[in-house]
């Protein structure tokens, strides 16, 4: 399925900023759809007819570049009309509206299978000029007595469509703070050109009830009300300044808002049909629940990050208390497990340490491996100079494998710089990573003196190498193979599958 530019650039020539406010009314007409009961197509000239006059024997032709279904009724159209074309003669209200600029309604009512249907087209002015047409399309096969909600939808879908004919709807408000848009089923308030509520639905009353108000809210100041419930006065001020703009007509905007009970998502959309200023629709979510489990969400994630960061601290004392101890060693064996016991708690405080700062237990293995690096190059004995160098990325991965990933790569690196090279040489260390959708392949290669062909790491004494082969079969279910270089040297390949 294309989207809304493609298929404008696909069939149209209109600007930048007529496709901007085509994406501006696709964007809000929910609203419209849900008030109005009824499917909205949005229909554009040709490319081809653009150049052809309006008549039925050259036959100019209209492309549905989007289709909207209301929330409120049964939609007439379950198939998808988006990419279909048609001619004069299969909706003239379309190619009327789009030649007079003027909302057309055809009189008497058309069939779609076995429902009826009654179609409007209203123009979508942008700059002085119909650069669309909405089709809208209205259910007639169950009539029904209107209630009073029904009413109310109705008066601002008219108010609304005499707008988007107009070209001052919808506005381009703004919204720096992301926050979300409420439906007309969530909460529908109507007041007139003075600020005071002619009708509220029985969604918005309960919200209200929720908020704090104990009585109705028709014949009431809705700005009067809602900065009386609202318990932070930046937020009492901000409500009652958006209320008061949209109801003189200024740009309409969306607030969210704090009262001793519940939190509500507010939004005002000023009516001006034919520049008469007739009040405002106000749309009321209420998202107490939902900001309960944000902030449930928020402080568990904020727990999480913490007990990180203590545990990372906790491991640094005890690093700085074996390397005091290692100080104080006479036997060079003792210190020199003590060094390794350093560097294998140093690795596991890293990845803690970034996990701290991670809001979803993920942890960049390249950013660990490249702090761990410094250190691994520092290990060697006897007077060797070993380089060690990072090629390819890893990338991120979830904790459960970012740790016992670390704590392989240490031990390997360790035992590369510490064992594969004789004394006094200079060499170099080489990480190699490559990664599929399967499997993460990390190879660490050196150019020291290389490896035994047929030595066996599952039977080493070496403490180093059996902590790497229980990580890797029990905690990475991968695989580790140490053999001897291409061009000399030693490589240890760990495999580690991703799904």
């Amino acid at each position: 399925m294309s989207t809304l530019s493609e298929l404008l650039a696909e069939h149209t020539e209109l600007s930048g900023a007529a496709g901007g406010h085509l994406q501006r009314v696709v964007a809000e007409w929910q609203l419209l759809a849900d008030l109005s009961f009824a499917d909205f197509q949005m229909w554009v000239q040709s490319q081809r007819a653009a150049a052809e006059p309006y008549s039925a024997t050259t036959g100019p032709q209209m492309v549905c570049v989007a289709q909207c279904r209301p929330n409120t009724a049964p939609t007439v159209f379950p198939a998808d009309g988006v990419g279909t074309s048609i001619s004069e003669a299969d909706n003239p209200q379309v190619f009327g509206a789009l030649r007079d600029g003027r909302i057309l309604r055809e009189e008497d009512p058309t069939w779609v299978g076995s429902v009826a249907i009654r179609r409007e087209a209203v123009p979508v002015r942008f700059e002085g000029a119909v650069v669309a047409v909405l089709a809208r399309a209205i259910n007639l096969t169950q009539p029904r007595m209107p209630s009073p909600l029904e009413l109310s939808y109705q008066d601002c879908a008219y108010d609304l469509c005499q707008m988007v004919a107009e070209g001052t709807f919808p506005q381009n408000e703004g919204n720096p703070r992301g926050l979300s848009t409420p439906r007309a089923g969530d909460g529908f308030i109507r007041v007139d050109e003075s600020g005071v509520v002619q009708y509220a639905s029985p969604n918005a009353l309960s919200a209200y009830h929720r908020m704090g108000w104990t009585s109705e809210l028709s014949g009431n100041d809705l700005a009067e009300v809602t900065v009386s419930l609202l318990s932070d006065p930046f937020e009492s001020e901000e409500a009652a300044t958006m209320l008061r703009a949209a109801v003189e007509g200024r740009a309409g905007m969306r607030i969210e808002a704090d009262a001793r009970r519940a939190t509500v998502l507010i939004r005002a959309v000023p009516l001006r049909p034919r520049g008469v200023l007739v009040g405002a629709v106000i749309l009321v979510r209420d998202v107490t629940e939902v900001k309960r489990r944000d902030r449930a969400l928020i402080s568990k994630d904020a727990t999480i990050r913490e007990i990180h960061h203590r545990v990372k601290n906790n491991l640094q004392s005890v690093s700085a208390l074996l390397r005091l101890q290692a100080r104080r060693t006479t036997n060079d064996e003792a210190r020199q497990a003590l060094g390794e016991a350093v560097r294998r708690v140093a690795a596991i405080a890293l990845v803690h340490e970034l996990l701290s700062g991670s809001v979803d237990e993920e942890v960049d293995l390249d950013v660990v491996i490249d702090q761990l690096v410094p250190v691994m190059a520092d290990v060697a004995s006897g007077g060797t100079a070993v380089t060690v160098r990072r090629v390819g990325k890893i990338g991120v991965l979830k904790s459960d494998l970012a740790m016992p990933v670390v704590m392989v790569l240490t031990e390997l690196i360790q035992n590369a710089v510490e064992h594969g090279f004789a004394p006094e040489q200079t060499g170099r260390v080489l990480i190699d990573t490559s990664r599929s959708t399967r499997e993460l392949v990390i190879t660490v290669q050196d150019d020291g003196v290389g490896i035994d062909p047929d030595f066996d790491p599952r039977q080493s004494d070496r403490l180093g190498l059996q902590i790497v082969h229980t990580l890797v079969q029990i905690e990475l279910s991968g695989d580790l193979e140490l053999r001897p270089g291409a061009a000399g040297g030693t490589d240890a390949i760990l495999t580690v599958p991703l799904r």
